[in-house]
């Protein structure tokens, strides 16, 4: 087997087995669920002392779900290696230091067959933002199968149409992983990431642009095919840097919502 070691451990998240999975309990329990139980959840992916608790929101709201799914879809922007389209990696599995999980075979086989995906190792070798999502993943979920796609250059309907294509039924799970706004004071970022949740709540993928979320590929396509299916979203936690650690003066800002 195949396996991309962690990249970012020790350094987003914690490395040791135990403080890890100590501090996902603490920000999962923390978290505000949703009323109900979603298809879909938005997650940040900045280091755990910054959007952990936000993340927890997202991930306490599919916390019930464990047992009933049994694949992950992952999609998060690739911050490190420039490429056309999305990726999805050839290993077997992705390791955390909460151990291994795999990759679904059949749905990389089914997404490859789309002319604007390719499978590379490279694209997410040293990428951060699938991999922090992981280890919530195998904490509230347990041993489910994941389906890592890396955004590269990809528009939000080609994004789409490769997540529709793996939307799959109840034993699927879509998590999309995404920041908002970037290094605007503390007001300003408020002001800005509440007008990407009320787009985000009103399924209205144009009202996001390309400064407002890291992940808006990712996000607006998850806003088309939330839209086409019919479901609701909810905004579960928005706050920032300035509210979790650090100062005021540059933030980052974090969202948590849920798609049912």
């Amino acid at each position: 087997m195949e396996v991309r070691a962690p990249a970012v451990a020790g350094v987003f998240y914690p490395l040791d087995e135990p403080d890890l999975r100590a501090a996902v309990r603490s920000y999962v329990a923390e978290g505000r669920s949703a009323v109900a139980v979603p298809k879909a959840i938005i997650a940040p992916h900045a280091g755990y002392v910054y959007s952990g608790p936000v993340a927890g929101s997202a991930f306490a709201a599919i916390a019930s779900l464990v047992g009933r799914v049994t694949r992950v879809v992952l999609i998060g922007p690739a911050h490190r290696v420039a490429f056309e389209g999305l990726a999805l990696p050839e290993v077997d599995a992705l390791e955390t230091p909460l151990g291994l999980s795999e990759i679904d075979r059949d749905a990389r086989t089914a997404l490859l067959a789309l002319p604007r995906v390719l499978a590379s190792d490279r694209a997410h070798a040293g990428e951060h933002s699938l991999e922090v999502e992981v280890p919530f993943i195998q904490e509230v979920l347990g041993a489910v199968s994941l389906v890592p796609i890396a955004v590269g250059a990809a528009s939000d309907v080609e994004t789409a149409e490769a997540l529709d294509l793996v939307w799959g039924g109840p034993e699927t799970c879509v998590v999309v992983s995404s920041d908002l706004s970037h290094y605007h004071s503390y007001a300003t970022a408020q002001r800005l990431d509440r007008a990407t949740a009320r787009a985000v709540e009103r399924l209205a993928p144009e009202d996001i642009g390309e400064h407002d979320a890291c992940g808006q590929i990712g996000m607006r396509a998850l806003l088309r095919v939330a839209r086409a299916r019919g479901l609701r979203a909810t905004t579960l936690d928005l706050r920032s840097s300035g509210d979790t650690a650090g100062t005021r003066e540059r933030v980052v800002g974090y969202g948590a919502f849920s798609f049912a």
